[in-house]
């Protein structure tokens, strides 16, 4: 690194004439025409395929399934490269400790390298895995989180509090950046409820004042009963009007209503690749950062794109990431759908519905595809007995597979609301499963809701050999 490079690398003026933000976001979204966005893409495309080609880790994932530089010439081509995933990344790593080879460092001439700013995932599925951006990667990721708060209506008079976890997870540092670089907002580093315990979390947002919420849904609404359980009441005691984060199963009128009427919207994206698509007040689904991102949608078991409206394991290609680890088809496990129609602000960018499960964790009961971290969004919507909190238990009984969704209520002891809730899943899922109701907080300890950024959704008891 040369010092002091980190600011002259990035050119923060350059990012947001080629990403903007705010009023000038709106402009392009309803002005550029879907031939101009395409034709943007392909050139940040082609010059990130050039990069990437300097990368021993995509000279050999390419290599090996026949590619050849000169083969990929735009984004009409880009089927003819693999999608690769965490397991190859992870691979990279055990091969070429500790950072795999996938960085990118070398392809810079000496002297000139970019600074290497290094978080990793959670951990949630595994061995944490290195997330490597350089000072470029670094302050685009945050703009585009930015670009998207500032859509939902965060300003920079607003006390953001934040319950991403830090450490070395990137989620909560790159918030953290976001929200301060581009917003301008105070922002309230609070954690995860094992970084700043739940109680203290209330009490901070009751002392600052906090206007606004960030995080993970689940956690989220836990928040709003341990402030009532305190004595404080959401929206009066604690002045938050809006909730921003990655809703999961919590629906937008429940967690709206947890927080005293505060507006909710969703987003979407991966450590890896940042902030990929969001809400804007319209709420008609998420859209897709699409001069950033090329996302493509296909199917779990067949690897090809699917139609829109069909469900697809989400693929991305970060555009503008040309300086230090290339994204380029990389599959997030995680499945959504495309939105169709036209948008009712006149953006002109696609939407998405939203996160709608993880492929990984896809469980096949009967010929059906049921994802677990899916299930809550079912039925926390349509029946306001359940609390938002469940888990998923997978067993094989006489050679079977079967499912039973564990769901917290706060009147466990109703029988008929537990048949409701089955019938409600086999109606939309088209597969039978059982479902328990326990009472309020049993769930817990099960799920780590209290100290873990991404809660347990799914218990396989197949993998142990029930």
């Amino acid at each position: 690194m040369r010092p002091g490079s980190y600011f002259t690398d990035a050119n923060v003026p350059q990012l947001l004439a080629d990403y903007p933000i705010g009023d000038a976001f709106l402009k392009l979204a309803r002005t550029l025409s879907r031939d101009e966005l395409r034709a943007r893409q392909n050139e940040r495309f082609r010059k990130l395929v050039a990069f990437a080609w300097k990368v021993p880790f995509y000279q050999r994932l390419w290599g090996n399934a026949g590619a050849k530089p000169g083969d990929i010439r735009s984004l009409d081509d880009i089927v003819r490269l693999p999608t690769y995933s965490k397991a190859e990344l992870m691979e990279s790593v055990d091969a070429y400790p500790p950072i795999g080879d996938f960085h990118g460092q070398d392809a810079h001439p000496p002297g000139k390298r970019p600074s290497l700013i290094m978080q990793t995932t959670s951990g949630t599925t595994g061995k944490p895995q290195p997330l490597l951006f350089g000072p470029k990667s670094r302050e685009a990721q945050n703009l585009l989180l930015a670009r998207l708060y500032l859509l939902q209506g965060m300003t920079g008079d607003d006390v953001v509090h934040s319950v991403y976890g830090h450490g070395m997870v990137n989620g909560g540092h790159y918030v953290r950046e976001s929200v301060i670089h581009f917003v301008g907002a105070r922002f309230l580093s609070a954690g995860t409820g094992i970084e700043t315990r739940s109680q203290t979390q209330v009490q901070l947002m009751k002392d600052f004042g906090a206007t606004a919420i960030v995080g993970f849904g689940d956690y989220i609404r836990r928040l709003a009963e341990v402030a009532r359980d305190m004595g404080l009441e959401p929206g009066k005691d604690l002045p938050v009007r809006m909730v921003s984060g990655h809703l999961g199963s919590e629906s937008h009128e429940a967690m709206s209503k947890a927080w005293g009427g505060a507006k909710v919207y969703d987003w979407y994206g991966v450590g890896d690749t940042g902030a990929i698509a969001g809400e804007a007040p319209d709420r008609s689904g998420l859209y897709i950062l699409e001069d950033a991102h090329y996302l493509e949608l296909l199917d779990v078991e067949t690897h090809q794109p699917v139609p829109d409206g069909a469900i697809g394991d989400m693929v991305c290609t970060c555009l503008f990431k040309d300086d230090i680890f290339p994204i380029i088809r990389f599959s997030t496990h995680d499945v959504s759908k495309v939105v169709s129609g036209t948008s009712p602000i006149g953006l002109n960018f696609r939407r998405l519905e939203g996160f709608l499960g993880r492929s990984d964790n896809m469980v096949k009961l009967r010929g059906i595809n049921v994802y677990p971290t899916g299930i809550g969004a079912i039925l926390t919507q349509r029946f306001t007995a359940l609390t938002g909190e469940y888990l998923c238990k997978v067993e094989r009984i006489s050679g079977r597979d079967e499912m039973t969704v564990l769901l917290e209520s706060t009147t466990p002891e109703d029988t008929a609301l537990a048949e409701t809730c089955a019938a409600q899943l086999r109606a939309t899922l088209g597969v039978d499963m059982s479902v328990e109701l326990h009472p309020v907080g049993e769930l817990a300890l099960l799920t780590g809701i209290d100290s873990r950024q991404k809660p347990i959704r799914l218990i396989d008891n197949r993998k142990n050999g029930t």
